[in-house]
């Protein structure tokens, strides 16, 4: 009896352990095999570097901000200097602080009552802007003021960029003006810096805080009195000479003050406000706000190949936004690389730690990338007649963008992870110039994986097929509208002789209400041809697998029948590019207009 207990419980024992291994192995068995991606291996093999953290994102997003500019420079064009405004602050006291500032400047700072009201207003409105433009200031201050030193330009000229641009290097005034110093155009030639479609050195720090010192010493052999300098700066040397004419000779900024450009005339006391804010914040309960990154903190390298910053944040685990602060000259957020010439990228010092010790795998991983380009949707219709498609699996067709505030090729382009130089040649785009409002194509990718083979024939179609798809493009080409890029001492008049047109038809086409056209603006010359031709749609009948004959029925009975209300830079011809056929005559007809001229929030209607 007992033999058989035990002999019982050793096969209990024996069966269960024999269950586990089962289990065990089971488990092993059912675990995935992930499979890394490229990008994913590539960073597998890097040297690991922690000498400092990651920056914080949200405050990226902060420095980057434009708001702050906005209402600074909304504040320096509107503030009445001459109404006192009701700020807890003695004028005595005021005073002395001026009188404390006077002593140790080069600049001639006096007590006048719209100072003081111009004071008061920031401290009343603009003290959380104050505070975020110190902990700014930590980054860019040092910069300016080593550029200062070595050309003997008072270090208080710091604050001007305040002024200027609120510290944003991105920053651009209505007039054109650029960057930290607010370059315009011809004057960022004329001091050297570099101006194309990939880099605009006015939004350097480092080169438009060299040109602008070198604009600053020229200016002072010629006036001989900084106050005049930064007259000159805000409106030109002409207008300083002029207004010391009209003053009978006097040579003080507040003795011509009434007679310079009434911008100018709250120029200066603007920067006299902004240095007290700076001078006196911890008495005025103005906290400066974290600063995360500091000039010393980041180092410099020279780019072998073109890059993306995409592909820089990927590599490195960094936010673009990060890599936008810090190199703000590059305008399609890529860094370009031409024979012969050095292109640097300004990263965290961790980060070029990084980027140094993994360069053989980072520019083998860029390499990879170059060959990664968007498969032409044309590409679909090579394949052999009895290779049927699958139209419900297949996406050819163009999306349709409009260019907002603040956009740029590069950012659409990998906003619809598409080729920047595909996206130009379906807009017909001759440089990376993109005018405000003008709508985009953007064709998606054809995903010929998910082409089906089926040996079902398609009828009536043969090579006339190919001949006609071969037409078809070349219209499409025909049909694409012609634009010019307004150049330096362009007009209406000469562009229209230029391309035998009138200035009639180029403001008409364009929507311009004034002969009045910006430099680098892009103009449409030639007028879209309306026309469908048959064999234009025979590219759709082929991807859709239906009949030429079906498908110009199908395409007759669709009709289009809606409003459309008008929005701020919207012009005839980019609301005629929103309905494939519709025509900027067909929109005039229909809504009874007679010149090119609508207006935000106006309906239209649309009948095609």
């Amino acid at each position: 009896m007992i033999v058989r207990k035990i002999s019982l419980i050793v096969g209990v024992l024996c069966s269960m352990s024999m269950f586990a291994q089962q289990s065990a192995s089971s488990e092993v068995e059912v675990k995935p095999e992930v499979k890394l991606s490229y990008l994913d291996s590539v960073k597998s093999t890097f040297k690991k570097n922690d000498v400092a953290a990651k920056a914080d994102s949200l405050w990226m997003k902060e420095l980057t901000s434009l708001d702050i500019y906005d209402d600074l420079s909304k504040d320096i064009q509107t503030i009445n200097s001459d109404v006192t405004v009701d700020q807890e602050l003695p004028t005595e006291l005021l005073k002395q602080r001026l009188q404390a500032m006077n002593e140790k400047s080069p600049f001639n700072i006096e007590y006048n009552q719209g100072l003081e009201n111009l004071i008061k207003s920031f401290l009343k409105n603009r003290k959380k802007s104050f505070s975020r433009l110190m902990a700014l200031s930590e980054y860019y201050f040092p910069i300016f003021e080593e550029s200062f030193a070595k050309n003997n330009v008072p270090l208080e000229i710091k604050y001007l960029a305040v002024v200027e641009s609120a510290l944003n290097p991105k920053a651009v005034s209505k007039m054109g003006a650029t960057g930290l110093w607010q370059f315009m155009y011809g004057t960022g030639k004329q001091y050297a810096l570099k101006i194309d479609s990939y880099v605009d050195e006015r939004s350097d720090p480092m080169k438009s805080t060299a040109a602008a010192s070198d604009y600053f010493t020229k200016m002072f052999e010629v006036f001989n009195d900084w106050e005049l300098v930064l007259a000159s700066y805000n409106s030109g040397p002409g207008n300083v000479t002029k207004a010391i004419r009209r003053s009978g000779g006097q040579t003080k900024y507040w003795d011509i003050r009434s007679n310079l450009p009434k911008e100018t005339q709250g120029y200066v006391p603007a920067f006299y406000a902004t240095m007290y804010l700076f001078e006196y914040h911890k008495e005025h309960g103005i906290n400066p706000e974290r600063a995360v990154v500091k000039n010393f903190e980041t180092d410099t390298l020279n780019i072998k190949k073109e890059m993306t910053f995409k592909q820089i944040a990927d590599l490195l685990d960094m936010p673009q936004s990060q890599i936008q602060l810090l190199n703000p000259s590059y305008k399609l957020n890529v860094v370009p690389f031409y024979q012969g010439e050095q292109h640097c990228l300004r990263l965290p010092k961790d980060k070029i730690a990084t980027f140094v010790s993994n360069e053989k795998q980072i520019y083998a991983y860029v390499d990879y990338m170059s060959t990664v380009r968007t498969i032409p949707a044309k590409l679909a219709l090579k394949v052999a007649p009895k290779v049927k498609l699958q139209p419900q699996k297949t996406n050819s067709d163009f999306q349709f963008y409009e260019v907002q505030k603040g956009d740029n090729l590069g950012a659409i382009a990998e906003k619809y992870d598409v080729n920047l130089a595909d996206l130009k040649k379906w807009n017909n785009l001759k440089s990376n110039n993109v005018a405000l409002g003008r709508t985009l194509k953007i064709k998606s990718d054809v995903d010929t994986s998910k082409i089906s083979k089926d040996v079902k024939a398609i009828p009536a179609i043969e090579k006339k097929s190919e001949e006609a798809i071969a037409t078809a493009d070349d219209k499409e080409k025909v049909a694409t509208p012609q634009e010019y890029v307004v150049a330096a001492g362009d007009n209406l008049g000469s562009i229209a002789k230029k391309f035998g047109t009138t200035i009639a038809e180029l403001k008409e086409l364009n929507g311009l209400t004034s002969n009045n056209i910006g430099l680098g603006k892009t103009l449409v010359i030639s007028k879209e041809v309306p026309a469908i031709e048959e064999t234009a749609n025979v590219n759709t009948a082929i991807a859709s697998n239906v009949s030429i004959e079906s498908f110009k029925k199908g395409a007759a009975s669709k009709k289009i029948s809606e409003d459309y209300y008008v929005k701020k830079g919207d012009s005839l011809y980019s609301i005629s590019k929103k309905y494939p056929g519709v025509t900027i005559s067909d929109i005039k007809k229909w809504n009874g207009i007679k010149d090119g001229d609508i207006k935000p929030g106006m309906k239209l209607k649309i009948n095609g």
